[in-house]
Order: structure tokens, then sequence, then C-alpha cells
């Protein structure tokens, strides 16, 4: 997406460079931009007030991620096909590089920060176990059938490292619409920490996986592809982590100590909050590494230690600062995906790519969530164990955004024409697709499942989640069915977690903010609660 009139021709084809623009006056100039900024702002608004009304009255087949889909493909569809001035168009082009570096930050960071580290840590096992090693079976899954489909003449052959290219990125889900409708109707908590927790940490896994296959392609050394990959795996995903892990504790000890906490320094004490996260997405950056990875850890780390350590009025506004600009941010990327959705040129002589495309991912979907709960449930109690009807609504949750738009336009430019433009239609036609279609039944899906309507995520259920008949947090003392070698591992996985709550109870939480033992219980929801807790006595 152009914010400036550095363009003033025609939305350039996917992959080419745009012609250099005409000279025009600066009265002219100015003209178009301010008509080009009133389109975005009118769209945003339009989406905003229709989101509203739709929440308002109950109606769950248009969510709100589609509504804003759709309005940017309804404007886009005017101005492709209008015989008025190009150049205004040019303020909707949607650029990878302004949405990498501008948008999807906000909206990762208030991902992590808007977790509760209580459901979160309580089902870490189970989220892991989906989001990284799901990520990883889905998109190897995809990438495999996609090859063989090339091979079998059922669409266009593409090589085996641009097909797992294709595997990774179309594995990013962005389950927004499932999230939206559980905190309207009610859900189970443990299905709400599930598909949160594996929606925040699937994008990371993604990209991760997206930007290691990237360089295998662009390094094809035979025979050391595959232990470089799983090599440079590691280095970006453990160096991201670790990056954002240790920016979110220097930003706790600095306001635990800095005496930041009186009125007068409460601007400077949410400026500095608010730069940490950007801090951290540089830095990893600049490192090699990834950023989004690294904002995710810092926003998690952020919320649980330097969250604290915060004044009251600091925290109210930084909670409703970073919930503003993510709503900002997700629906500015929805309208302008649709409109260069409608604007962009696309390869659609490739009907079958897509077709079996679509196929391959909603098989690969339920080996990655089926054959994962099984890995889960193999360590757990039989009346913890993770249920069938919510394994098949963790199925129905993976829906595809903006992510994998925003990566299938950037392997535009790093794979050859041809290949690279099947792929980008492809990934839009399934956006919309699951966005639209799928997105748009959910709701009935979901109630036909009997998934919601029973518990709220909210602070009353999540006091007591512990208590439930659900599948969380799993007790190892009580029956269990003598399972082999494997079942024993992931036993001791999963109770690693319950090793890390204590340490995090007794040493990091101490060490890291000035809270009391009264205030280790949080509530928990998807997004920022009105409710503020008062960690930090001045």
């Amino acid at each position: 997406m152009e914010l400036g009139p550095s363009l003033a021709s025609a939305s350039p084809p996917a992959g080419g460079l745009a012609p250099p623009p005409p000279l025009a006056p600066p009265g002219k100039e100015q003209q178009v931009a301010g008509v080009g900024i009133l389109l975005q702002i009118s769209m945003l608004v339009l989406s905003f007030v229709l989101g509203h009304v739709l929440r308002r009255h109950r109606f769950y087949y248009l969510p709100e991620a589609s509504a804003s889909l759709l309005i940017g493909l309804v404007v886009g569809g005017l101005a492709n096909v209008s015989n008025t001035e190009t150049n205004t168009r040019t303020w909707f082009n949607f650029h990878e590089e302004f949405f990498f570096l501008f948008l999807l930050p906000p909206i990762i960071f208030q991902s992590g920060f808007s977790l509760s580290p209580k459901p979160f840590f309580a089902n870490f096992g189970a989220i892991v176990t989906f989001a990284i090693l799901g990520t990883f079976i889905a998109s190897v899954v995809t990438g495999v059938l996609v090859y063989l489909g090339g091979l079998t003449f059922l669409m266009y052959k593409l090589p085996l490292v641009e097909c797992l290219m294709f595997g990774a990125l179309i594995s990013a889900t962005d389950p927004v619409t499932v999230l939206s409708i559980f905190q309207e109707l009610g859900s189970d908590v443990n299905l709400y920490a599930l598909v949160f927790g594996e929606s925040v940490l699937n994008d990371a896994m993604a990209i991760s996986l997206y930007r290691t296959m990237s360089s295998v392609r662009s390094h094809a050394a035979a025979g050391e592809n595959f232990f470089m990959m799983i090599l440079q795996f590691l280095e970006t995903f453990v160096g991201s982590m670790s990056s954002g892990v240790g920016v979110g504790f220097i930003s706790a000890l600095l306001f635990k100590y800095a005496g930041l906490d009186v009125d007068n320094l409460q601007n400077l004490e949410c400026c500095l909050f608010v730069l940490f996260p950007y801090f951290s997405y540089m830095l990893a950056e600049g490192l090699g590494l990834s950023g989004i990875v690294s904002i995710l850890f810092t926003g998690m780390v952020m919320k649980h230690y330097t969250y604290s350590n915060l004044s009251d009025n600091s925290q109210r506004f930084v909670s409703a600062f970073f919930h503003l600009l993510s709503s900002l941010a997700e629906t500015f990327v929805f309208i302008y995906m649709g409109f260069d959705i409608a604007m962009e040129e696309h390869s659609w002589s490739h009907v079958g790519f897509i077709f079996f495309s679509i196929i391959f991912i909603v098989v690969a979907r339920a080996v990655n969530v089926f054959s994962c709960a099984y890995l889960v449930n193999m360590s757990r109690p039989e009346h913890r164990r993770i249920p069938l009807k919510h394994q098949k609504a963790l199925w129905f949750s993976g829906l595809r955004g903006a992510m994998a738009f925003a990566l299938a336009l950037q392997s535009v430019h790093e794979l050859p024409e041809g290949h690279g433009k099947t792929i980008f239609t492809t990934t839009t036609a399934i956006v919309v697709l699951t966005v639209l279609l799928i997105g748009g039944s959910t709701g009935t899906m979901l109630e036909a499942l009997d998934v919601v309507g029973d518990e709220n995520p909210s602070l009353e259920h999540s006091q007591n989640y512990e208590d439930n008949n659900g599948y969380m947090p799993p007790t190892y003392e009580e029956g269990t069915s003598s399972g082999g070698g494997l079942r024993m591992k992931l036993k001791q996985f999963h109770k690693s977690t319950t090793s890390f709550t204590a340490l995090d109870k007794n040493y990091l939480t101490p060490f890291f903010t000035s809270q009391t033992d009264d205030d280790d219980d949080e509530d928990f929801s998807g997004q920022p609660q009105n409710r503020r807790v008062r960690f930090y006595d001045q």
C-alpha cells in the first residue's frame, strides 16, 4: 500500500516495476493525495460502522473481516473498470514491505500482549504441538501433495522447493472470524486458548518456514539442503524468540527500577512502553532474524512482566492504544487486500492448480489437527482429552488471511514470473473463499458442533477453569493407562509446563515485577478487558 504519491501511474503488474510517474503540477498532486486519503478514511469508517451493525444484529453470515474484504473488492472493482484518472489508484497499491513493517507489527504484538499467561501456559504443550509441529506438518503435506499433483499432470507443475514455499505461506491461518464468534457466543475456555494460542504462534512459524525455504532455493547446495534448512530454521526461530524475550525482560527491569510510575512522568512512561515493541522488531530485522517472531514474544513478556510495573493510568492507556492500533491495522489490511485483489493482474490460466490446492490444504489441515490432537491426548487422562468436536472446530478455524496474501505477494518477486503469479492467484482465491464462504458459515458450523454458548472466556470462568470437566491442565499423578515410551515422553513435555509455571511464580515474577502474591491471577480474554487490576502500588 502506497501512502505517498510516489507512483502516479496505474497499478503495476505483480513482479514488475512501475514506470516513472509523469510530472504533475503541485496543486494537482496534492488534490490526488487528498482524494486518495479521503477514500481510505471513508472505507475504514464504512467498515467499522458495518461491522458494528452486523455484530449488534448478531448476523454471523457476514463477519467483520469478510465485510471489510468485500468493501475493498467492490471499491477496487469500480476503480478498475473506471476510465477516470489513474493517479488516485496508486494510493491503494498493496506493498508487502509496508505490510510487514507497519501494519503487521501492531497486530502481532497485540496478539501476544492480549494473551493471559495462566490459560496459555496451562495449554502450552498442546498449543506448541499444534502451532509448531502442526504447521510444519501442514506445510510439508501441502507442498508434497502439490508437487505430486504436478508430477501426475493434475495441475501446473512447480519445483519441489517452490511447492514447499507455497505450503509454508498457505499454512498461515487467520481465525479472526472464529475468535470473534467465540467472544460473541461464548465458548469453552480451553478451546479458545487452543485456537487463539495456535493462531498467535502459527504466523511466526509460517514466516520462519517460508524464509527458510526461500533461502534454500537461493542457495541450492544439493547434498546439504535438508540440514541447512533445519539449522537455518532453528537459528531464525530460536534467535528471534530469544531477541524478543530479552527485550521484554529489559523493559520490565527498566520500568521496575526507573521510578517512572508517577503522575508527571506518565507521558514518558507510555512513550517508552510503546517504543519497545518496535525496538524489538527492528532489532531482529537488523540481525537478519524474524521481527514478527521477536515482537510476538516481546508482547507476551511485556504483558506478563512489564505491564504490572506501570502506573494505573499508563496501564489503561497502553491497553487501549494497542487495541486501537491493532483494530485499525487489521481492518486496514482486509480492506486493502480486497482492493488489491480487484486491481492486481492475476494468472487464471491454471484453474486446476487452484482447485486441487484448495482440496490439498483442507486435507493438510485435517492431518495437522487430528494427528496433533492424537499426540496431545496420548499424554492426558481420558477425562481431560481434547474432544472430537473441539478437534473439528480447530480444523474448521483454519482460515487464510492477510499473512498468506502478503507472503504470496512477496513470492511474486522471488520466483519466476509464471510460478510466482500462479501461487499469488491461487492464494488470492483461497483467501477470498475461506474469508467469505467458510467465514460466513462459521457460526452455523460451531453451533452444529455444540462448541459455543457453553462457557465464555471471561474472568469468572477463568477463575474456575481448573475445576471444569474440560482437558486442562492435566494432572499426571492420577490414573493413566500404561502407555509406551512415546506416551511417557509426551507426559514429561506437558509436565514441564507446570514446572515453568512454578519457576515463573517463585522466581521470574518477583525478580521482574513488583506485584504481590494477591495479584497472580489475571483474567482471560482474547481481547483486553476494560477492567484493569492494579499490580503496582506506588
